[in-house]
């Protein structure tokens, strides 16, 4: 078993349900076990700055599928439930990011681990902290990278 770090983002409809149905989805799949969940955060967009807040969270758990599988099987839930990817960085109604797998660094052309912008992402990195306080990404502590970032948009709503 591997520990994973995922990352939910929605600013479509209902954002908190719609996280709140991935998470179920994902547990319903018994492909991550152990799943914990952090609260859920209301956040600023990032990237593309023309278009709604964010609800955000984050989850861990571990897994005995590999990086490309568990990579494939989020990208199922995001699809099951509607999911368009039209715009980068766009409006969408689930977004869900392998943040990491274990101690791993992969670079594939579908996925890079450590995820590539989580260091850069207070929208990632408080509800991960809340999760994993002493969590080493990359051979970075995440609280030392969030203490760089300006997370004052970060707003807990449950």
């Amino acid at each position: 078993m591997t520990e994973v770090g995922l990352g939910f983002g929605s600013n479509i409809g209902d954002k908190a349900g719609f996280i709140l149905q991935a998470v179920r989805e994902i547990q319903a799949g018994g492909v991550v076990r152990n799943f914990r969940l952090s609260s859920l955060y209301r956040s600023a967009p990032w990237g593309n700055l023309d278009q709604d807040w964010f609800v955000n969270a984050c989850g861990v758990g571990e897994t005995e599928l590999s990086p490309i599988e568990l990579l494939r099987f989020v990208q199922g839930v995001e699809q099951r439930m509607g999911r368009q990817r039209i715009v980068h960085w766009g409006p969408r109604n689930i977004d869900i990011d392998l943040l990491y797998y274990g101690a791993e660094k992969l670079h594939l052309p579908d996925l890079t681990i450590p995820h590539v912008e989580v260091l850069n992402r207070a929208f990632v990195l408080v509800p991960l902290l809340e999760l994993k306080p002493d969590l080493m990404l990359g051979g970075v502590a995440a609280r030392d990278a969030l203490a760089k970032l300006d997370s004052s948009d970060m707003v807990r709503i449950s």
